[in-house]
């Protein structure tokens, strides 16, 4: 059981470690809009006293009260979150796509830390750290035993201190300790080539603060190596989300100016906005836009361009809202399998110079009012990760699986039909777990899937199909899933 739950961890993590925050970043200060429950605060202060004069031994005054915070704000929804000075740290450096630490790719591997991939020219790069190495030690800690963000907060620091992983390579049978300088990582969130004569492929990882200006680089590039483009791929699998200015920004790339790509609703009146195709909707800061550049140096290209956006269960927050928009103009076609479903914002606001609250304020909805909260975008052409089918999507988890996830608030209860196909998707997990332990047992520390953009990219090549006028493999099994019973009630 123990190497189930591993392997669906393992599946599951691109979407768990995402369904990264559709981030507005505000410092509003709130009073309080109700008189607060005087009984029930009494109780809070009667266990706070209890806690620290009958527990078994001294507990920390500050740590407590934090801790108390931090569980009132997990037990509202996934997504919302109280951050510490070291959490709040760790945000922000995610939404900038720069961080210190050694610049690997990691996930979970029995317990112990996997390399997925060394980032490239980064100090564990530069170490001659591998794909597929086994991290058994972070200093003089023992991995085993740790969440993967505790190895990960182990392994970031200041700029220019030194950490030393013990390493286990299998191919070799060997462990060797390496010693490596932190450095500020900067990631790279746009990938982009010319897969074929007059075809391209542009993947967005996540959407961060320099998301619109590197993608604006990438197409630049593009148009000057492939100056008759005939059609685009925008790939947006796995993409876990993150700024919604970003993803407004790169919708209004391809759709016409002042379009709606979401609007948002909450209890708040500043939660309740249309954003649109604009720079006012989507320039964070003064200075110049690159999405304009973008536009007038390729005279509107991506405005006009047959366009494919392939997404999968993955794709959650700010690249839900990209392909809803762009679905909902009929300004692409959607490709893959349904999405996510993280139809929900969060707004950060900080309680201090290093402390801040991330709290769920708003449902958004795509341009035709569609709230795809716990549901997704369903696409328009479904097409298998392979052609032997979707061999381990019954593994990914989406926003209906999470415990407290927020109500759609436009879907009706389930049918006893819609609950029978719930029960066939988890005999059909089982039989995914099964095929990835047998894959895992056959090429132990091999690449389960192909990498997105390869030349074996089953969606890839059907996409490239589908804007070449050619036959497309159209998924035979897969179906819209349903919105599952809400554990949660809407505001």
């Amino acid at each position: 059981m123990g190497q189930k739950l591993k392997i669906a961890g393992w599946i599951a993590l691109g979407a768990l470690a995402g369904a990264l925050t559709t981030v507005q970043l505000q410092a509003t200060a709130r009073a309080a809009l109700a008189p607060l429950p005087l009984e029930e605060l009494q109780q809070l202060a009667a266990v706070f006293g209890m806690i620290k004069s009958d527990y078994v031994e001294p507990v920390d005054e500050k740590k407590l009260i934090i801790d108390a915070i931090a569980g009132m704000v997990s037990s509202l929804d996934p997504h919302s979150q109280y951050f510490d000075r070291k959490s709040f740290k760790e945000f922000r450096e995610g939404t900038e796509g720069r961080f210190v630490g050694v610049g690997i790719e990691i996930t979970m591997e029995d317990g112990l830390v996997k390399v997925v991939s060394p980032i490239e020219d980064s100090p564990a790069f530069r170490a001659g750290l591998k794909a597929g190495d086994l991290i058994t030690k972070i200093d003089d800690t023992a991995v085993k035993g740790l969440t993967i963000n505790e190895a990960v907060k182990r392994m970031r620091g200041e700029p220019n201190t030194q950490v030393t992983l013990t390493v286990f390579r299998r191919d070799e049978n060997r462990t060797f300790p390496v010693t490596i300088v932190r450095q500020e990582i900067k990631t790279v969130s746009v990938r982009a080539r010319v897969v074929e004569p007059g075809y391209a492929w542009v993947r967005v990882s996540q959407f961060q603060e320099r998301t619109l200006e590197d993608f604006a680089r990438r197409i630049e590039e593009i148009a000057r190596a492939e100056p008759h483009l005939k059609g685009l791929v925008l790939d947006l699998r796995n993409d876990p989300g993150g700024l919604l200015d970003a993803a407004v920004g790169l919708s209004a790339a391809f759709l016409p100016d002042d379009a709606v790509v979401v609007t948002t609703n909450g209890q708040l009146e500043e939660s309740k906005a249309t954003y649109r195709a604009q720079p006012r909707d989507y320039l964070r800061r003064a200075g110049s836009d690159p999405i304009a550049r973008l536009t007038e140096q390729t005279q509107g290209l991506l405005k006009r361009i047959p366009l494919v956006v392939l997404v999968n269960e993955g794709s959650a927050s700010a690249s839900e809202i990209v392909a809803g928009a762009l679905q909902d103009h009929k300004r692409a076609t959607i490709m893959g399998s349904q999405t996510f479903g993280k139809g929900s914002v969060q707004t950060v606001r900080p309680l201090g110079p290093d402390t801040a609250l991330k709290l769920t304020t708003a449902r958004y909805y795509t341009p035709s009012g569609r709230s795809i909260q716990a549901k997704g975008i369903v696409p328009d052409i479904w097409v298998d990760e392979t052609p032997e089918g979707n061999l381990f999507a019954a593994l990914r988890t989406r926003e209906a699986d999470l415990e407290k996830h927020l109500a759609n608030g436009q879907e009706p209860a389930l049918t006893d039909a819609e609950r029978q196909a719930q029960r066939q998707r988890e005999r059909e997990r089982e039989a995914a777990r099964q095929r990835l332990e047998e894959e895992q047992r056959k090429n132990p520390g091999a690449r389960v899937l192909p990498e997105f953009g390869s030349e074996k990219d089953f969606q890839l090549q059907q996409a490239l199909n589908h804007l070449k006028g050619q036959p497309v493999a159209v998924s035979k099994t897969a179906a819209e899933r349903p919105v599952k019973d809400s554990n949660s009630s809407s505001p």
